[in-house]
């Protein structure tokens, strides 16, 4: 089995900046993706970013050039550096991981269990 944990949420004010990580830890031989998820009340969960093996990132239009995705693969840990937040991204956001548990297993995903941000004056 493998865990993410996530840390970094809270309240900031609009315009701020928060940093999110996710470490993945268990039965990990690889993970092709990590990446964040989040979901405002009332609406469906959206993709935010997403790092693949290899460095390849992709973001949502609207968060790019506001928000950075980086990993520290030693570490099996995600990054989310989110910078001039705007009320309207208030949610909850879910780190996300497709691993491999062996040479040899299927991908498997697995979520995190979500942290807050809160943007509010």
């Amino acid at each position: 089995q493998v865990q993410l944990v996530e840390s970094g949420g809270g309240l900031v004010q609009p315009g701020g900046s928060l940093r999110l990580s996710c470490a993945a830890s268990g039965s990990i031989y690889s993970i092709d993706v990590m990446d964040w998820y989040r979901q405002a009340p009332g609406k469906e969960r959206e993709l935010v970013a997403i790092s693949r093996n290899g460095g390849n990132t992709n973001y949502a239009d609207s968060v790019k050039g506001r928000f950075t995705i980086s990993r520290d693969n030693a570490k099996n840990t995600v990054y989310l550096q989110m910078n001039s937040l705007k009320a309207e991204e208030t949610a909850v956001y879910y780190c996300h991981a497709i691993v491999a548990t062996s040479k040899v297993s299927p991908r498997y995903q697995f979520w995190g269990q979500g942290t807050q941000v809160t943007v509010s004056s």
